[in-house]
Order: C-alpha cells, then structure tokens, then sequence
C-alpha cells in the first residue's frame, strides 16, 4: 500500500509538471498585419498551428502604416505578440518609439548578408521578403511608358497617374523616398509639378489596385513583380512595369515582436518560421515578392519580375531623422496647395542625381486629387 501511495504522488506530481504544457498548447498568438498579406498567412497559419499546437489570431489593419499607428496608440497596453509587415520605409520610426523587441532567430543564417545589412542588423525587425517598386501599365494601353520622373509631369499623363498616400502606405512612403533619393532637397518641386498635374492619390495599394485594374488611369505605382504575377496567374505578357531614371527603391519588409507581447517564447517561435524554407516557398506566388530565405527557387514565372540594377538608398538614420518632416512637407504640398517656396525642404545627402525640376511650381492649380476608397479584398498583396 505504501508503494501505491508512492506511485500515486508521483504521478500526481508529473501531472502538476505536464500542466504548463496542456496551458501552453491553449496558447494564442496575436499577429497584426496588413489587409493584403492574408493569402500567404492563410498558407502558413495553420502550418504553424499543427506544429506547435497553438492558436494564432490574425488581425488585420488595412495599410502597414496603419498598423505601426495601432502599435503606437497600444505600445503603453500592447495587445498583439508578433507584427508582419513593417518595411525599411517605416522601421526607424517604429524603433524610436518603442514598440519593437530585437530578436535574432536561427534561421536568419538563411539570410543573404546585404538584406540583413541594409535593413536591420540589429533584428529588431527579421526581414523576410524584398521587392522594389515600380510604375507599371497594360502593355495593350501605354505603348510608350514614361522612362523618368520628368516623363510623369507631361500633359500626356495628367490626371493618369495613380499612387499611394505616404502617410497611410508602406509603398506610397518608398516612392516619396524615392524621389527624395533620386532630387534630394529639390523634391518639393517635383511633387508641386505632379500635384499640378493631376496625380491620384489613394489611401493604399488595394484601392489603387482595382483603379487601375478597372482602366480608370494607365499608371500605377505598384511593384516590378507584377509582370511575373501576370505571367504566373493568366499567362499574360501583358504588363509592363518600368524604374525611373534607371534607378528603384528596394523595399525590405520585416516580422517583430512587439514590446511587452504576452507570449514572447511563442513569438519567437513565429518569428523563426517565417524565413524557414516551409514558410519561405508560399511567399513569391502569394505576396508577389522575393523570398529572403537564399535555399528557396524560384518559380519559373518570376523570370519576368523587373530587376533593379542602380537602387537609391537613403541611411535609416537619415530617414529617421527626416520622415516627420518630410511628411509634414509633403501634406503642405499635396494636401494643402502650398508651394515649395512656403515650406522649408530637409536637406539630403544621399541623392543620386539632380534633376531640373529645380524652377519650382508652375502654380497652384488646387490640391492633388485625394481619392478616399474602401480597401476591398482582393486576391493580391500589398501595403
């Protein structure tokens, strides 16, 4: 009897042990990202759900702008584990204020070196996919695509250009550091010309998409991999994409966890996921974007995706210092009306050329056309 007894607090005791496992698999994980990453995340959730025996709730928050916002407005009362979606456009901001815990996971050994270097060697954000934007167009309507920033100022293309606001999008802030890369301090004058002749400014890359998909402009700012999503999905040859001034922006997007998350061993966990080769070969036909993870090949489609031979980088150190007031410059001139002449411009430094947009306004003609639209789901990405 007494061995009985024995035996019976022993396995009382393994089940008092074994309960923080039975609670850890009741787990849930709150991941916050962006409306047009759920195909991939729809692909790669439920791997990691049977893997690890959890439950990952997916919120998703419109634009990646909109998402660093959500994480600034809860960072003193954090409510999300992980965020996916954050691009060098807005990494330095979502540092200084605080929201991200650096992390470095194993499978960054994956990781090509100049990814990690440009982007964040200190892993407060993990980078996980890499694409640069482009103008692109239907081949069958734009026979002789602009091949410059000045190209986009021409009577031609008034009123038929789209892009996106950089205030609520990740690809609308890298084509505003674009153009700060490519005109330096002189890039208020290239935005007044634009503003003045007729640029249509959305709030993200869904709306913009269905704009333009729907023929009602023949430009788009959007991504040099849409070629290869053409080809891939309706083996279609017929869009183009083209860099300006034979330059690009390189957008790297990363995967964190959030400060102060409640399940911080679980985010880890996700974070590493994310770059491993599983995950890492649902990203190209999904979010139509390179892979980071160097062991994945790609599909045969994306020998048609544009690639950039002359990036334009700016340091994050200067986009940090910089992003607030470029922003507010920006609104000064599309928003409001104002000319370059009424605002004090950020001297840049790491411009690649100058171009002769230096003459300023031709006058006001009214604010750039601001079109508010829902953000509709569609079967595509992006920010």
């Amino acid at each position: 009897m007494k061995r009985i007894g024995i035996l019976l607090t022993l396995l009382f005791l393994l089940s008092v042990f074994a309960a923080p496992r039975a609670t850890a698999a009741q787990e849930t994980l709150t991941v916050y990202s962006y409306d047009s990453i759920e195909p991939w995340m729809k692909q790669v959730i439920p791997m990691f759900e049977k893997e690890y025996g959890v439950k990952v709730n997916l919120v998703l928050l419109g634009d990646a702008g909109q998402v660093l916002n959500r994480l600034i407005l809860e960072k003193n009362n954090p409510q999300a584990d992980v965020v996916v979606g954050i691009d060098n456009s807005y990494l330095q901001k979502a540092i200084q204020e605080g929201v991200l815990e650096p992390y470095k996971p194993p499978n960054a050994k994956y990781i090509p070196e100049w990814i990690i270097k440009d982007f964040d060697p200190n892993f407060y954000l993990t980078p996980y996919d890499y694409g640069a934007i482009a103008i692109v167009y239907k081949k069958k309507d734009v026979q002789n695509p602009p091949k410059t920033f000045e190209d986009l100022l021409k009577p031609e293309w008034k009123g038929k250009l789209i892009i996106e606001d950089p205030r609520t999008s990740s690809t609308g802030m890298a084509f505003l550091l674009w153009t700060i890369g490519v005109y330096g301090d002189k890039w208020p004058y290239f935005w007044a010309k634009l503003r003045d002749n007729k640029v249509i400014i959305v709030k993200g890359w869904t709306a913009g998409w269905e704009m333009w998909d729907k023929g009602q402009a023949p430009l788009f700012l959007s991504y040099a991999t849409d070629p290869a999503y053409s080809v891939c999905n309706y083996n279609d040859t017929g869009i183009g994409a083209v860099f300006l001034n034979n330059t690009a922006y390189v957008q790297i997007e990363g995967a964190g966890i959030v400060k102060g998350a409640k399940h911080p061993e679980l985010a880890k966990e996700f974070i590493n996921f994310l770059i491993s080769r599983e995950a890492q070969e649902k990203l190209p036909l999904t979010q139509w974007m390179f892979p980071v993870n160097n062991e994945v090949q790609l599909p045969k489609c994306f020998s048609y995706a544009l690639k950039p031979e002359n990036p334009v980088k700016l340091s994050p150190e200067e986009i940090a210092q910089n992003t607030d007031k470029w922003i507010k410059e920006w609104t000064a001139i599309m928003v409001e009306g104002k000319n370059p002449e009424e605002i004090s411009p950020t001297q840049t430094t790491s411009t690649s050329s100058t171009s002769s947009s230096e003459g300023g306004s031709s006058g006001i003609c009214g604010p750039a056309f601001i079109v508010a639209l829902a953000v509709l789901p569609l079967l595509r990405r992006r920010h």
